[in-house]
C-alpha cells in the first residue's frame, strides 16, 4: 500500500453520523428498534451511531464477509448473530448497520434473512454508499456519504484487517 489520503475527516464523519442519528430518531420514535451491527467493519460506525439515536434501542451483532483484500468474492458468508436469537423479531424494527454498500449482495442477503425471521421492518444504515458497483437490487435507507468507486480504509474499514483504527476515512493510492 503506497499512501492514504483523507477523504472524510473525523469532523466530517461526526457531523454526518449526528445528522443520521437525528433522522433515525425521528423515524423510530416510540418504536422498538433493534440495531444490528455487521462485524467487523461497521463496529466503530455502529457505536457512534447508536449513541446518536434517542429512544429504545437494542444492539446486536452479526458477521458477514464477502471481501478478500480489495475485491468482492461474489459469495456472502453470514454467521449466526449475537443478541437477537432470544427475542420475537415480529415486535422489532431491525436497522442493519454496515460500513459500506457496494455490490449490495451482503446487505440484500441480510435484509432477506431478517425479513424471513419475521422482523416488523428491516432498513439499512450505511456509512458509505458506492452505487457505481451495485449488482443487487437494493439501496440504503440511510447513508452518511456517497462515494465513487475508490478503495477506502479507516473508521472501521480495513485492508486485510489493517487500518480499521484510522480516525478518518482515507483513499488508498497505489
Amino acid at each position: 500500500m503506497s499512501s492514504i489520503s483523507v477523504l472524510y475527516s473525523e469532523e466530517d464523519i461526526a457531523l454526518a453520523v449526528k445528522e443520521l442519528g437525528e433522522a433515525i430518531t425521528g423515524d423510530y420514535m416510540g418504536k422498538k428498534l433493534l440495531a444490528v451491527c455487521v462485524l467487523k467493519g461497521a463496529f466503530i460506525f455502529a457505536s457512534d451511531l447508536v449513541r446518536r439515536i434517542d429512544g429504545d434501542v437494542r444492539v446486536s451483532f452479526i458477521t458477514a464477509k464477502s471481501y478478500e483484500g480489495e475485491y468482492s468474492t461474489g459469495k456472502v458468508s453470514v454467521s449466526e448473530g449475537v443478541g437477537f436469537s432470544d427475542i420475537d423479531l415480529s415486535e422489532w424494527n431491525v436497522l442493519i448497520i454496515e460500513d459500506i454498500i457496494d455490490t449490495g449482495r451482503t446487505l440484500l442477503e441480510l435484509k432477506n434473512k431478517f425479513s424471513e425471521m419475521g422482523a416488523k421492518s428491516v432498513k439499512l444504515a450505511v456509512l458509505l454508499d458506492k452505487p457505481s458497483r451495485r449488482v443487487a437490487e437494493i439501496a440504503p435507507d440511510y447513508r452518511c456519504f456517497e462515494i465513487e468507486d475508490r478503495f477506502v480504509v479507516g473508521y472501521g474499514l480495513d485492508y486485510n484487517e489493517n487500518y480499521r483504527n484510522l480516525p478518518y476515512i482515507g483513499i488508498v493510492s497505489q
